[in-house]
């Protein structure tokens, strides 16, 4: 399938593999749709990038953060980001970026890169087919319901864990577009409802709130059993 990354090659060994998120219209202006601080909108946006990064294959070893908010958020910004990098296990990742200061926009704006290094070639691009079983990891929630819902987010450290699997064949961010929509990339022969296991499928996932996995029969247990509630199993 297409990964929303681009892979540069280093060396015969090496990929630089990058991903990227924006936020628009999300922050403390008075004019942004959605109100919540900086840290909150720089925490999800990171979170979107570092995942499409690390199920390309990546170790992420760099963030980049452009700022269009102000020069004050950029201190609760990095704080966000940091927290998300904490999740991950992750030390020193370097932080670095740029504030527009020269002109006031009237809503928030935020884009994050995540930068990372992957061995392998190129992604993973195995069609999803049987004998392997497919999950949700989360719930698809978008604008306030991140805050509202947040303990139905899949976290950070579940994503990483799910990533180092062996029984985990391929790992895929939800984003705005649903799961229907990354299913039908994986498998377009597969055939659902938008709603199953009362999770809505065709639902936007905001900033990566869910994630989509395929796994293999004999692993099941050990992935209900790492994900909880968090686990939607899709028959």
């Amino acid at each position: 399938m297409r990964r929303d990354v681009l892979m540069i090659p280093l060396n015969e060994k090496e990929n630089l593999i990058v991903a990227t998120d924006n936020s628009g219209a999300i922050g403390m202006k008075p004019d942004d749709v959605v109100q919540v601080p900086y840290d909150i909108v720089s925490y999800f946006s990171f979170r979107v990038a570092v995942m499409e990064c690390m199920a390309a294959g990546a170790v992420p070893i760099s963030v980049v953060i452009n700022n269009f908010c102000s020069d004050d958020a950029w201190e609760a910004m990095n704080e966000g980001i940091s927290r998300g990098i904490s999740e991950l296990g992750f030390e020193h990742l370097p932080i670095i970026g740029s504030t527009e200061s020269n002109f006031q926009l009237l809503q928030s704006a935020v884009g994050i890169t995540v930068l990372g290094k992957s061995n392998r070639k190129e992604p993973t691009n195995k069609p999803l087919i049987s004998p392997f079983k497919y999950a949700v990891i989360g719930s698809p929630l978008v604008g306030e319901e991140v805050i509202n819902d947040k303990h139905l987010v899949a976290p950070l450290s579940l994503f990483k864990w799910m990533c180092e699997q062996e029984e985990v064949i391929q790992i895929v961010p939800v984003g705005s577009k649903g799961i229907l929509y990354k299913l039908a990339q994986l498998n377009p022969s597969y055939n659902l409802n938008s709603l199953h296991d009362g999770i809505d499928l065709s639902k936007s996932s905001g900033p990566s709130t869910c994630f989509l996995i395929s796994y293999l029969p004999s692993g099941e247990n050990l992935v209900k059993k790492a994900a909880g509630s968090y686990f939607h199993q899709i028959s």
